[in-house]
């Protein structure tokens, strides 16, 4: 018994199809079909209808699939709660950030918070906010830090995960300068010039952030969208480069700022207030993890 025949088994019993489930398994159509041919030879009864319109469960295919999801979930729990057991006794740390805190904020902050020398390894995930809530939700790392609004509810259950606020940051509209140092694409836009718009991605956070405060401000109808990235980063350089406005953190572009290489595109009515947030998971525990916890609650930070 294979268990990747157990993850094919669920991924066909999903898609409905050879073809689409093999894609998702990452494997070639040919050599999916084979483990699922060898998990039937292992069960001894034939699981799926095969057709030209696709693959439909028998009926034993359906007595088994409770079956299968409860051993994947219960495999999956042993695999998070060894691990767990293993990690009290290295000291390591996990933390998942959104690629822009990671590359401004997470450094000084953990370095105000935890002795490097009291960890055995410490481990920072840098993804969009989709992919960070995903490996939250799978328990996977221990913590997750990133941009957080009123307005912008995450995909974590209430009660469960906790959460404290450790900074804050602000949303701001810049754009290159022009020759006399004035905004090269000023807000708002007009119908005969409408301010290009630098648009974060559906997995961005910060993304989220914008579209619910553009949704109840009338400087959106001003603005065209023209490139989109979930990276932070991108949209500066773009930003630079004079392709148009972006909505970027204070802390990622205040030394451009400062250097002109950038300027406010809009007044201060533009900005978008945010919290930054550090969520804790239930399910993701050891030493490490609590004395960083004890710490900042210590300081008094917002816990929820």
């Amino acid at each position: 018994m294979d268990l990747n025949w157990l993850e094919d088994f669920l991924a066909l019993a999903e898609q409905k199809n050879f073809s689409r489930a093999a894609e998702a398994r990452n494997v070639s159509q040919p050599a999916f079909s084979r483990r699922i041919r060898a998990l039937e030879d292992w069960i001894g009864t034939p699981l799926f209808v095969r057709g030209t319109q696709g693959a439909s469960l028998t009926r034993a295919g359906l007595h088994f699939l409770p079956s299968a999801e409860d051993l994947m979930r219960n495999l999956h729990r042993a695999r998070r709660a060894t691990r767990t057991v293993g990690e009290r006794e290295t000291g390591s740390l996990s933390i998942a950030a959104t690629h822009a805190l990671s590359f401004t904020f997470f450094p000084g902050w953990i370095r105000r918070h935890m002795r490097f020398e009291a960890l055995g390894t410490l481990n920072l995930i840098s993804d969009s906010m989709e992919a960070c809530e995903q490996i939250m939700l799978g328990g996977e790392v221990h913590f997750l830090l990133c941009h957080s609004h009123a307005d912008v509810p995450t995909r974590f259950e209430e009660g469960r995960f906790e959460s404290t606020r450790v900074g804050q940051d602000l949303l701001l509209p810049v754009c290159a300068p022009d020759a006399r140092g004035q905004p090269l694409w000023p807000l708002p836009g007009t119908p005969g010039r409408p301010a290009r718009l630098l648009a974060y991605s559906p997995a961005s956070g910060l993304g989220r952030i914008l579209a619910a405060h553009q949704s109840r401000n009338a400087e959106a109808s001003g603005l065209e969208s023209v490139f989109t990235s979930h990276l932070a980063a991108t949209l500066m350089t773009m930003a630079r480069e004079g392709h148009g406005i972006a909505w970027l953190p204070l802390g990622l572009v205040e030394e451009d700022l400062a250097r002109t290489r950038l300027v406010r595109a809009g007044p201060n009515i533009s900005d978008i207030p945010v919290e930054i947030r550090l969520f804790r998971s239930p399910d993701c525990r050891n030493h490490a993890a609590d004395e960083l916890w004890s710490r900042i609650c210590k300081q008094g930070s917002d816990i929820i």
